[in-house]
This record gives structure tokens, sequence and C-alpha cells, in this order.
């Protein structure tokens, strides 16, 4: 049974051989396109449910294609990329990237990815209330670990909640802390990471491993280890 339709942008023709027959037998339908004005097209006339973007095309660079989809369409959008600079995955996921795979990478953690962006996205689903990850479960107002309340102060609930709404999504410094403190803070990066420190302590062994940092980017709160890099 097909589960969704696929958009991979890529000028590379083994990239396409690699993932049609995966996405395939993983029940999505793969569609191709190998330059950035024809996926801009194809976003606009097929109605893809997510887009594996490339950032290194022949016509037009993957991030302008990011800002020019962004214009008209909220398909969420995973960066796969051999770029590993740290301000290519900045510039992405600021401009609306959901999430951001180095190449080379595993089938699996891709598959992980994109069923953790879909899931972001479904289409009329209501805002969660609370959010369960293993023995955590996160609201607006609370958190709950394994039936015992943590004692968050305001903001680190806040900010635990934000995460947790997003799991799986790796979650920029600039994205974070303009959402918790406003945008006069986003350049207030020691700050966050003493809010995140203080959130691990609480949180303990067991779940602070689920918070992860992605370096000099941000970070994530993941639900299972398959969504976590090798």
């Amino acid at each position: 049974m097909i589960t969704g339709r696929i958009l991979v942008v890529d000028d590379e023709p083994q990239i396409h051989r690699f993932l049609a027959p995966a996405l395939t037998a993983a029940g999505y339908e793969p569609l191709r396109a190998m330059r950035g004005d024809e996926a801009l097209r194809m976003i606009a006339t097929r109605a893809p449910d997510l887009v594996l973007l490339d950032l290194g095309l022949p016509d037009i660079d993957g991030q302008e294609v990011l800002r020019r989809l962004r214009g008209f369409s909220s398909v969420p959008v995973i960066i796969l990329s051999a770029r590993d600079r740290e301000i290519e995955k900045i510039t992405a996921l600021d401009a609306g990237a959901d999430d951001y795979i180095e190449k080379p990478f595993g089938l699996g953690e891709l598959l992980a990815r994109l069923r953790t962006a879909l899931r972001h996205t479904g289409a009329g689903a209501a805002p969660a209330r609370e959010v369960q990850l293993g023995p955590l479960m996160v609201a607006q107002d609370r958190t709950m670990l394994e039936g015992t309340a943590l004692a968050l102060t305001g903001r680190e609930q806040a900010l635990l909640w934000l995460l947790a709404r997003n799991h799986g999504r790796v979650l920029t410094h600039r994205q974070i802390l303009t959402a918790i403190w406003g945008p006069a803070h986003t350049e207030d990066v020691a700050y966050l990471r003493v809010y995140v420190g203080q959130l691990r302590r609480k949180l303990g062994p067991l779940v602070a491993p689920r918070l992860t940092t992605e370096p000099g980017i941000g970070y994530r709160l993941i639900e299972d280890e398959t969504e976590k890099p090798p």
C-alpha cells in the first residue's frame, strides 16, 4: 500500500537508483527530479508528501530551491548533502528544512527521519496536548517521568515542551532562543546550554541521552535509538 509520495531531488543517478527501490519497499511512491527548476514544478503540480533535497544541483543551488518552495509550500523537506559545514546546515534549517542528513547516509536512519518528518505534518492533525517518549510524558504545563512529576522551572518546561512537540527534528539555537526567550536573545547560545544541562540533570540517566546535541547547530529530542545517527 502506498503511504505517500517522496520527491527525491538529486543530480546523481546512483542516488535515485539506490533510493527508488528502498522507498518503494517502505511503502512510498518515489518521484524523481535532477534539477532545481524541475523540482519546483513537481512540488507545485504533483504535491509530494515530502522532499529529499540535495544542495548541489546543476541549475539552482539547493538553498535557493528551499527558499523558493517555502514561498508556496509547507511540504516537509529533508536535506541530503555532502556539504558538511555547520553554516550550510544552519542556513537550511533556519530557512525551513525539517532535517539535514549528510552523505553518505544509512538507509535505516533516513527512513526513521522521514517517518518523523511526516508525523509532524499529518494533514488536519490536531496539535498534540501531550507527547509520550518512552517513560517520559511531556505536556505544556507538566512533565512526568515514569508516573512521577518532575520539578521543572517555567523556562525549563517551555524548552522541553518545544523539543517534545518537535521530537525527532533538530531545532537550531536560533529557533529555540527565539521561541523561548524572544528575538533579542538569538545569540545567547551559552545561556541555552546552561538550561539544556539543567534539563538533562533533572531528566536523569534513563532519559537524558534522548536529548541529543547537534554540534554547532542545536538540539534534538529523539523518540528512540533509530533516530540517532550511528
